[in-house]
C-alpha cells in the first residue's frame, strides 16, 4: 500500500508540473558587418549600390520534436509615426520621435525540413509594383509594408510580396533595427490565404508555437550615422 501510495504521488507530481520550455531557436543573419545589413540588402540602397534589396541569408537551428513548418517575419520598428517629417530638408527626426513597427518580409508554411532560406531567396533587386504573393518551395508568401506605403504611386502602387528591404529616412538619428524572428510550428499550414500580412501572420501562429528565436540587424542611410549604426 505503502509503494502504491509513493507511485501515486510521484504522477501527480509529473502532472501538475510544467512541461519543460523547448531551447530557442538559433537565428542567424548572414552577410553582417559588425551587426549592420549590408547595402545590396537596402531596398533604399545608396546610388553606387548593386544589386540592391537582395534578400539576405537566414539560418535557422532545427525546431522541437512535433515541428511540422515555420514562419518567419522580419518588422523595423523604429519608423516615425509621422510619415511626413521622413526625409523633410531641413529636418531631423530626433532619437525620442514616437515610432511604429512595419513588417518587410512575411513568410509562412515555410516546410520542415528547410532551415536555411539562401540570399537572394526572397529577392534579388528592386520589383516596382512588387513581387507576387503566394506559394514558394520554401513557403507561402504574404504582403509587406511596402503594400501600403506606395498606394497613390503610380509607378510604384502594387502588392509586395516576399522581402522588401530597409528605407530609412535619411534624415533620421536613429539607427533602424531589422527583427528576423523565426518560428516552429505544429501545423503544416495556417490557411492563410490572399495578401495577408505580417499582423494576421502573428495571429495565425498565436497557438501553435513551440519555440522561436529572432537576430538582430540596423541599417542607416543617414550619412551622419553611417559606419556607426550599433543595436
Amino acid at each position: 500500500m505503502k509503494a502504491l501510495y509513493c507511485v501515486s504521488v510521484a504522477a501527480l507530481a509529473l502532472w501538475v508540473l510544467p512541461l519543460a520550455a523547448a531551447e530557442p531557436l538559433k537565428v542567424e543573419i548572414g552577410g553582417l558587418d559588425d551587426g549592420r545589413l549590408p547595402d545590396k540588402a537596402a531596398f533604399c540602397a545608396p546610388e553606387n549600390v548593386s544589386p540592391k534589396n537582395v534578400s539576405p541569408e537566414v539560418t535557422w537551428s532545427p525546431g522541437p520534436e512535433g515541428t511540422r513548418a515555420y514562419a518567419l517575419v522580419m518588422t523595423d520598428p523604429d519608423v516615425p509615426q509621422d510619415l511626413t517629417l521622413i526625409n523633410k530638408p531641413g529636418t531631423v527626426i530626433p532619437e525620442d520621435a514616437p515610432r511604429m513597427t512595419i513588417h518587410h518580409w512575411v513568410l509562412a508554411d515555410i516546410p520542415a525540413a528547410v532551415t536555411t532560406l539562401p540570399a537572394g531567396a526572397e529577392s534579388e533587386g528592386v520589383v516596382p509594383h512588387g513581387k507576387p504573393i503566394g506559394p514558394t518551395p520554401h513557403g507561402l508568401r504574404g504582403a509587406n509594408a511596402f503594400t501600403g506605403f506606395f498606394t497613390g504611386n503610380a509607378d510604384m502602387a502594387g502588392t509586395y510580396g516576399g522581402y522588401d528591404g530597409p528605407c530609412p529616412p535619411l534624415n533620421d538619428a536613429r539607427p533602424h533595427r531589422y527583427t528576423i524572428s523565426v518560428y516552429a510550428l505544429d501545423t503544416p499550414t495556417l490557411g492563410l490565404t490572399g495578401a495577408f500580412d505580417g499582423p494576421a501572420l502573428e495571429a495565425a501562429i498565436k497557438d501553435h508555437v513551440l519555440a522561436e528565436g529572432a537576430a538582430v540587424a540596423t541599417y542607416t542611410l543617414n550619412p551622419a550615422l553611417r559606419g556607426a549604426a550599433a543595436p
